[in-house]
């Protein structure tokens, strides 16, 4: 197994256990500290193991931070709600 593949499961194990424990900010703060660490993540999932490990990743991230990804995508768009 790859050095970015055990990163990206330890990523995923992490952000479970993050979603998990209780939060004051709506899990926010951590969300966007996912966010930060995930995107370089995925390009070394998919500069040294090819596409569909990397889509895996993404699907997987994608998966695990949907309502955060949602209203992020929201909030750099203008549309609050």
């Amino acid at each position: 197994m790859t050095p970015s593949l055990i990163f990206a499961a330890a990523w995923m194990l992490l952000a479970n256990v993050l979603a998990m424990l209780p939060s004051t900010d709506n899990y926010w703060r951590r969300a966007y500290i996912l966010m930060a660490s995930g995107v370089p993540l995925a390009g070394w999932v998919f500069w040294q193991n090819g596409l569909w490990w990397g889509l895996g990743f993404i699907a997987a991230a994608v998966a695990v931070l949907k309502w955060a990804l949602l209203y992020f995508w929201r909030k750099l768009r203008g549309k609050s709600g």
